[in-house]
């Protein structure tokens, strides 16, 4: 489940989710920022250190394109392996990136380049359960699925751990295409964004491993934060939302207050 900071992170884990995706659209936008790179690799870093210390689930990080070339990879990843982050997903697109579903079309990583950022991801790992996923951008910038599955071939071979095939189409076809072509030679992973009625059981028969609910917690936020506010706005009083929002108490469960009172107890004898 996505999160864009540590608070929707706890959120997402109190839900029952078993791990995050640390979302590098959500993060950015919850910065007021464009998914084009304009945040550092060092402030998403920041944002998901925060998340990792309030959660006690994996939490994957969506590393766009590595920030730079395999120099920028290889940094990221020992910083994301010293703070106990679970592993990074890095897409095949040029950088600065822009996002999927802007525009008909996205200019490709070289296919050996991108398995050079692979290979240097790995060999920078400190973790050895560290993982490394390959995303796909082929179909996604309308190039043919024999496209899709070189990349796919070559990618496992650089070492990656797990392949994520991204689609902008609305009925996952070709989704479940490619992991019929694929068979299973490496974990595939998805994200439902666009083809989000496509029956969560036709992806558990094509075997995929992980489905990635990518920017909805973000998105939630927006929509109530937007009711919210325009609700006091034009009311001039909180009488009528109040019993539709969280409590002051749920804040302080969700940031860990109680359990610092506790510790008070525990601790703080003068």
């Amino acid at each position: 489940m996505e999160a864009h900071n540590a608070l929707s992170a706890r959120i997402a884990e109190e839900a029952g989710f078993k791990a995050i995706w640390g979302s590098g659209l959500s993060i950015s936008a919850s910065l007021g920022l464009t998914d084009r790179n304009e945040a550092s690799w060092t402030q998403v870093v920041d944002v998901v250190e925060f998340m990792a210390d309030h959660t006690s689930v994996p939490i994957l990080l969506d590393g766009d394109t590595g920030f730079g070339n395999f120099n920028n990879v290889r940094r990221l990843v020992k910083k994301l392996s010293q703070l106990g982050i679970a592993g990074v997903c890095l897409e095949d697109k040029l950088f600065p990136k822009t996002n999927s579903f802007i525009g008909s079309g996205q200019d490709l990583a070289d296919i050996a380049e991108f398995c050079g950022k692979l290979r240097a991801a790995k060999d920078s790992q400190i973790d050895p359960d560290f993982c490394v996923v390959a995303r796909i951008e082929a179909l996604v910038s309308g190039c043919p699925m024999e496209e899709a599955l070189q990349r796919a071939d070559a990618y496992r071979e650089a070492g990656a751990d797990a392949i994520l095939i991204h689609s902008k189409k609305t009925d996952g076809q070709e989704i479940l295409d490619f992991c019929n072509q694929w068979s299973r030679r490496a974990p595939v992973i998805i994200v439902p964004t666009k083809y989000y009625k496509t029956p969560t059981a036709a992806f558990r028969d094509a075997q995929v491993s992980a489905v990635i609910w990518a920017n909805h917690s973000l998105r939630a936020s927006v929509t109530n934060i937007r009711r919210v506010t325009r609700a006091i706005y034009e009311s001039q009083t909180v009488a009528g939302i109040e019993h539709e929002i969280a409590t002051l108490n749920d804040i302080f469960e969700l940031t860990g207050e109680f359990e610092v009172q506790a510790a008070e107890r525990k601790y703080f004898t003068a």
